[in-house]
């Protein structure tokens, strides 16, 4: 076997795999019309030989060949016209599996794509929790530090607090940014609705604290809920010591005690008189 032809016929098979050459396979029946044009022809011609002869075919009047002419090629025109009526159906017949299979790939793709970008919605969604995670470590020393000062201001030595100077020093050394906001939440239950009131917004100091407190702790609440899609890290941060000393504040701050004005700061921050107005 020559090696050329082979090399040749590998070339074709790549070619047709990578789809940069493609063998177009001729339909039978072409081969089919070739031939049986071939025999008409060929029957045809015998026919002119014994019966008119080729030298006596120019005396044959005009009108007369035209007429041979017309019903000796009349078949082959119909057979031809018939050949490539079929022929075309079969060229729609591949455009449309063609395009068939040029949808499927597509909706492969759009499928692809989908996958694609709900992985990367995943990996975001993710990088996100991871950012909020090491954020909400800050945020809670940040919340914890704000509740110390607030102590220090309603508790602190010269405002008559409950709380000793030894455990309010012992609050400020624990490593735990929630130590104060149990102190807070013990104070704001303990002494009644009014006193809970005063120990937050009780004075301007008092109020700016509750105010930073309650402006980082809502950005808290922002962040996770951008994280979060099902709610279950709003309501972790939510239901925190933070979280609870937070929805304190703001029942205080929205619902003050009968006989107070919130920002209005004309009583003693620092009594302890019954939850009823007086007299």
């Amino acid at each position: 076997m020559n090696p050329s032809s082979n090399q040749s016929s590998s070339q074709a098979r790549l070619d047709t795999t990578t789809g940069a050459f493609e063998p177009k396979e001729v339909d039978w029946r072409i081969w089919l019309g070739v031939i049986v044009t071939g025999v008409w022809l060929l029957v045809l011609a015998l026919y002119i030989s014994n019966a008119v002869g080729w030298f006596n075919l120019g005396k044959v009047p005009i009108d007369t060949l035209g007429s041979f002419l017309e019903g000796s090629f009349a078949p082959l025109a119909f057979l031809w016209f018939v050949l490539a009526y079929y022929s075309q159906q079969r060229e729609l017949a591949q455009n449309t599996e063609a395009l068939r299979m040029q949808s499927l790939e597509m909706q492969r793709s759009v499928e692809q794509a989908s996958i694609q970008a709900t992985a990367i919605s995943g990996s975001e969604m993710h990088a996100r929790r991871e950012a909020f995670l090491r954020t909400n470590d800050i945020v809670r020393n940040q919340l914890g530090n704000i509740l110390g000062f607030l102590v220090m201001s309603s508790q602190g030595a010269g405002t008559g607090g409950n709380v000793p100077s030894e455990r309010i020093s012992e609050l400020w050394n624990k490593n735990d940014s929630e130590a104060f906001s149990r102190q807070l939440l013990e104070l704001s239950f303990l002494h009644g609705t009014r006193y809970a009131y005063k120990l937050f917004w009780g004075t301007e100091v008092r109020t700016r604290h509750s105010t930073n407190f309650v402006f980082s702790f809502d950005r808290l609440l922002d962040a996770a809920d951008a994280c979060d899609s099902n709610g279950m890290i709003r309501d972790a941060v939510a239901g925190s010591t933070h979280g609870y000393v937070y929805k304190r504040m703001m029942l205080c701050r929205d619902n003050p005690p009968a006989g107070i004005t919130f920002g209005v700061f004309d009583f003693d921050p620092d009594s302890m008189e019954s939850d009823e107005p007086n007299a």
